[in-house]
């Protein structure tokens, strides 16, 4: 299992769990360009030097898109070469944040946007050799959308781009979220129930266990994970509070016994918030994976 730090380059999510928003550290020097640099690649480049220091294997992206503007991905793939980085996994959230978008809206076009921009972001991502993630942009039932029709939309298009994910060699994450945030799948064993029974062999897609949203749903998070088994494919590192680990009260040395008995070697992400600071947060969620894994 390997260390991961989450790295914001939406604006709009300033306030969002995340522990290093790459707009805060843009005013830094950039080392790796000789020419101009743009805001996003300096705060990109500063952002990944500290995690680097840190002692972090890879790191998480939250782009504001998938166009070379908003995730320079080129840019990106020199740079973690140059700091023996990986990048563990691309959310696409903005198209929500940013946009309103998401896949099971009752007008069809903002499902089809929807899905265009996932789409991008899963490409963007595949080229350098990551998963994407859908979290936020599963959204929720609603007015002309009953719970039968969004999981029919839902199936949909974890089918259609878990298999655009898979062309790339990649699985797509699919996350579910505690119930405030949406109404479809709040526990993990129901989206797996969901995965296996809905979507076709040709979509490669698996589950994100985000640990602070598995404390307020589940009875037994290690348990859950057990009985997910080979369906975990990435992990959310965060405490009961959803800050960095060790500043909760989350069970975590049963955790990651979980994790080690069904073979899990992917990346505990710190997807938190940045609290007491940036480097704090960094610094304890490096140091709790360390604590708790034989990394």
């Amino acid at each position: 299992m390997r260390a991961a730090v989450t790295i914001c380059l939406v604006p709009e999510a300033a306030h969002g769990p995340f522990v290093f928003h790459a707009a805060e550290f843009a005013a830094r020097e950039p080392r790796t360009l000789t020419g101009p640099a743009s805001a996003v690649e300096r705060g990109l480049e500063a952002c990944c030097r500290l995690a680097a220091d840190l002692g972090f294997d890879a790191v998480e992206i939250f782009p504001a898109g998938g166009g070379p503007e908003a995730f320079p991905a080129a840019f990106l793939r020199d740079l973690l070469g140059d700091l023996g980085l990986g990048l563990a996994a691309v959310g696409t959230g903005a198209g929500w944040i940013r946009h309103g978008l998401h896949l099971c809206h009752a007008d069809a076009g903002i499902r089809a946007r929807a899905r265009d921009f996932i789409a991008e972001i899963v490409d963007a991502a595949g080229r350098l050799g990551a998963p994407a993630i859908i979290g936020s942009m599963q959204g929720r039932t609603g007015e002309g959308v009953d719970r039968a029709a969004a999981l029919d939309h839902l199936a949909g298009a974890l089918d259609e781009l878990g298999a655009r994910a898979a062309a790339h060699g990649q699985p797509l994450f699919y996350e579910p979220l505690n119930r405030y945030e949406t109404d479809l799948f709040n526990r993990q064993e129901e989206a797996a129930a969901f995965l296996r029974a809905r979507l076709s062999s040709g979509a490669t897609v698996r589950l994100l266990c985000d640990l602070f949203h598995m404390q307020i749903e589940e009875a037994d998070p290690a348990a859950t994970l057990v009985a997910c088994g080979d369906l975990v494919g990435h992990v959310h590192w965060a405490d009961s509070n959803r800050r960095a680990v060790g500043f909760g009260h989350a069970d975590m040395p049963g955790v990651v016994a979980a994790l080690r008995r069904i073979g899990y070697r992917g990346h505990l992400s710190a997807e938190v918030f940045p609290l007491p600071t940036p480097l704090e947060a960094a610094r304890q969620s490096v140091e709790s994976v360390r604590a708790h894994v034989v990394v």
